[in-house]
C-alpha cells in the first residue's frame, strides 16, 4: 500500500488533517459549538462554488469562506460563541448562496468546474498532489501552533467565561480567533472527507475523548489519536476494498470509535 504515491500522499495529508481536527475538535465539543462546525461545512461548499463560478482557485474560495464564516458567527454571537440563532441564519443564507453559485457555474462553467465542486462536497483525498500535501501539512502545523498559544486561556474561557473575563482574559477576542481557526481546519478537512462529512472528523473523535476522560491534556491527546486512527484505518479499508469511498470509511471509523467510547463511558472514573 505504501508503495503507491497516491496512498502516501493521502496518509501524510490525512494524518496532519486528523491531528488538527482532533485537537481543535476537542475544544469545539467542550464549548458546545458542534452546530457551528456543521454550519461551516455548508459555508465550505458555498465558498468553493463561489470560487468556481468566478473562475478562481477553488481552494482560495474554500479557505476564505470558512475562515470568514467562523469569524462572522463569533462576531455576531454572545462572547464569540456563535449562538444558535446566528448559526441558523448563516446556515440558511449560505445554502441560498450555494444554490445561486451552483446555478451559475453549471450553466456557464466547464465540466471540470462541476467535477471540482463534487470533489469538494465528497472529498478527494486519493487525488491530492504533492503541492496539496505540502499545503495541508503547513496549514495543520500552523493551526496546531495557534491552538498551542491559545490553549490555556481558551480552556479558561471555555470553562468559565465570566471569571476569565474578570481575570483579564480577552474572552471575546479568543473566541473570534478560535472560530476562525475552526474555519481553517474545516476547510482543510474538506479536502480529505468532503464538506458533507467533515463534521464527523471534527466532532466524533473529540466526543469519544470527552466520554472517556475529563482531563484536558489527556482528552486532547486521545482526541488527536482517535482522529489519526480514523484516517489511517479508513484509508486502509478503502485501499483494500476499492469500492468503498475513503471519506465514508474515515467517518465510519470515527463514528465507531465514538460508539465504542460511549459504551465504555462508565470507565471514565478510572481515567478521570
Amino acid at each position: 500500500m505504501l508503495a503507491q504515491e497516491f496512498m502516501r500522499n493521502a496518509l501524510i495529508a490525512g494524518s496532519f488533517v486528523g491531528i488538527a481536527c482532533g485537537l481543535v475538535g476537542w475544544f469545539v465539543v467542550l464549548r458546545a459549538q458542534v452546530f457551528a462546525g456543521d454550519a461551516l461545512s455548508h459555508v465550505a461548499f458555498t465558498g468553493a462554488l463561489a470560487a468556481a463560478a468566478l473562475g478562481i482557485d477553488i481552494r482560495a474560495g474554500l479557505f476564505l469562506a470558512t475562515i470568514l464564516g467562523g469569524v462572522v458567527m463569533g462576531a455576531l454571537g454572545d462572547r464569540a460563541r456563535a449562538d444558535d440563532v446566528v448559526i441558523g441564519t448563516l446556515f440558511a443564507w449560505t445554502l441560498g448562496l450555494g444554490v445561486l453559485f451552483l446555478t451559475i457555474f453549471t450553466t456557464n462553467g466547464s465540466g471540470s468546474n462541476g467535477t471540482a465542486g463534487v470533489r469538494v462536497l465528497f472529498g478527494s483525498i486519493f487525488g491530492l498532489s504533492t503541492t496539496d500535501v505540502r499545503i495541508s501539512v503547513v496549514l495543520a502545523v500552523a493551526a496546531v501552533a495557534v491552538l498551542a498559544v491559545l490553549g490555556r486561556p481558551l480552556l479558561f474561557a471555555s470553562l468559565d467565561g465570566a471569571v476569565a473575563a474578570a481575570q483579564g482574559v480577552p474572552v471575546r477576542m479568543i473566541g473570534l480567533v478560535f472560530l476562525g481557526l475552526v474555519g481553517l481546519v474545516a476547510a482543510q478537512a474538506t479536502q480529505a472527507v468532503g464538506a458533507l462529512l467533515l463534521l464527523g472528523l471534527l466532532a466524533a473523535p473529540a466526543g469519544a475523548a470527552h466520554r472517556l476522560t475529563g482531563r484536558p491534556y489527556l482528552g486532547l491527546g486521545l482526541s488527536a489519536l482517535f482522529a489519526l486512527g480514523s484516517v489511517w484505518v479508513g484509508l486502509t479499508l478503502s485501499y483494500v476494498f476499492p469500492t468503498l469511498p475513503p471519506s465514508t470509511m474515515i467517518i465510519s471509523t470515527a463514528a465507531g470509535i465514538y460508539v465504542t467510547a460511549r459504551s465504555l463511558s462508565p470507565l471514565r472514573r478510572l481515567v478521570g
